[in-house]
């Protein structure tokens, strides 16, 4: 049985509904469902819901309301059966792992002890979930990376990996939206724009949504990065059959 959920105030105008503290597709589950009901209830005052890993902030007016509150309004919300807000889907991204887009991949191999191949495999065959967007447009957050690839943040942040990069670390992955400096590892690289504002639908999947990888070469590479810069989503989906 999961535990009863912390309200943490975050300032004035924003409270945080903590679920626990590990990357788990039931406390996720419950961050949706709280996300989802709120969106159901329209209730006056909550301007914003930003749903995380393991919490959903809750981004309101203190004119119209209070810390204290909204928190018991929280705690008597009955959200365990709310419908999510849209159904979700798998996305099939086409990821490349050649040179020069798998630029880690030698340095992480070394580090945890794999053959190249056994790495690039673990990450292609995994089943990923997304569990949010943050640290800045369109960066994806992902569950159900393999324990295998398991792998400490780096000390020394590298140069700027470059958008669409396949990051690990800390037991996460992540594809970049753009590029900037990280001390994740860049083992692969997709075509696929995550986010692009110039879309009607920015940002490509939904929280919630599940992701799959699938190996492409540097020619497909060239050819599906094309298509995206001309507004092209490059991925496939279906929706997951409701249960």
């Amino acid at each position: 049985m999961l535990p009863k959920p912390r309200y943490l105030p975050a300032g004035e105008s924003a409270l945080v509904v903590e679920f626990g503290d590990t990357i788990d597709p039931k406390i996720h589950d419950q961050v949706l469902a709280l996300d989802a009901a709120l969106q159901q209830a329209k209730w006056g005052g909550v301007t914003e819901t930003v749903p995380t890993y393991r919490s959903l902030m809750i981004h309101f007016d203190p004119r119209r309301l209070t810390t204290e509150a909204l928190a018991d309004a929280l705690a008597g919300l009955d959200y365990a059966s709310a419908l999510p807000r849209t159904r979700r889907q798998l996305w099939r991204i086409p990821a490349c792992y050649d040179p020069p887009h798998g630029e880690d991949i030698a340095e992480v191999a070394a580090l945890l002890g794999l053959p190249h191949e056994r790495v690039t495999g673990l990450h292609l065959g995994a089943r990923y979930r997304v569990y949010m967007y943050g640290f800045a447009p369109g960066f994806t957050f992902l569950g159900g990376l393999p324990n295998e690839l398991t792998i400490p943040r780096r000390a020394v942040p590298r140069p700027p990996a470059p958008p669409g990069s396949l990051l690990i670390a800390g037991g996460q992955a992540l594809i970049a939206s753009c590029a900037m400096p990280t001390g994740w590892y860049g083992i692969g690289r997709t075509p696929v724009k995550m986010f692009d504002p110039r879309r009607e639908q920015g940002f490509l999947a939904g929280i919630g949504d599940e992701l799959c990888l699938e190996r492409i070469d540097s020619a497909a590479f060239d050819a599906m990065s094309a298509a995206a810069e001309a507004g092209e989503f490059c991925a496939r989906h279906e929706y997951l059959d409701e249960t």
